[in-house]
């Protein structure tokens, strides 16, 4: 996500230590530079992620129930067809409300169950709410740097609480963490070519096809 989106990222950066400095000196600029409002944005969409925390574990526990997956996979593709669907938004970091934000950051919260996709029903929620596509698209992906580092610190103190970390395999993990990496990019850059095409419903039909077959597997394996 930072290699995808430097450009957008840096422009936060600038904007933080900017607003910062007039925030010290008492000034506001007219009108808000577009970098420092998606700041807000994205803060405002982090905030119905706290709510998850009290409950983090039973949702985590979902993963475990493979029906509840296979169903999820398939409300997913539900939510992408339906996102081809929507009347096409203009709406930009210029223009996008406080109230926009926040249904799409209830979209992210509920896509913490397993099965359910987070980047997918982010930019479906964000189509929803008027979001120009490739918005969405961008939004989405911003929005999902508190998120996945906030689950990785979570993860990691757990990890470190209960010293299941195997030195060991250290190696191993980094290599993962580098192919997850590079299959990340070329994902992010497919899915804004797919965004630049309004086409997100052709991955509605592999999230049914996934679906459907891994409960047809459960049923006949059980």
């Amino acid at each position: 996500v930072f290699i995808a989106y430097w450009s957008d990222i840096r422009d936060m950066i600038v904007e933080l230590i900017d607003g910062v400095r007039d925030l010290v000196r008492g000034t506001t600029p007219n009108p808000i530079p577009p970098a420092r409002r998606m700041i807000l944005l994205i803060i405002v969409g982090t905030l119905p992620l706290f709510v998850v925390l009290p409950v983090k574990d039973l949702v985590e526990g979902l993963s475990g129930n493979i029906y509840f997956v296979a169903g999820a996979l398939i409300v997913t593709g539900f939510l992408l067809f339906a996102s081809d669907r929507v009347k096409k938004g203009r709406k930009t970091e210029r223009s996008a409300k406080l109230l926009d934000v926040l249904l799409v950051g209830i979209a992210q919260a509920i896509a913490t169950c397993p099965g359910i996709s987070r980047s997918g029903t982010t930019i479906t929620a964000g189509c929803f709410v008027g979001f120009d596509r490739k918005f969405a698209v961008r939004f989405s992906f911003l929005l999902s740097i508190p998120a996945v580092l906030g689950a990785n610190i979570l993860t990691l103190k757990d990890a470190i609480q209960e010293n299941s970390i195997i030195v060991s395999d250290i190696p191993v993990y980094l290599v993962g963490v580098a192919v997850a990496a590079v299959v990340g990019y070329i994902c992010i850059r497919l899915l804004k070519m797919i965004a630049d095409k309004g086409k997100f419903g052709w991955f509605a039909y592999y999230c049914w096809a996934v679906g459907l077959i891994v409960l047809a597997l459960t049923l006949v394996l059980k």
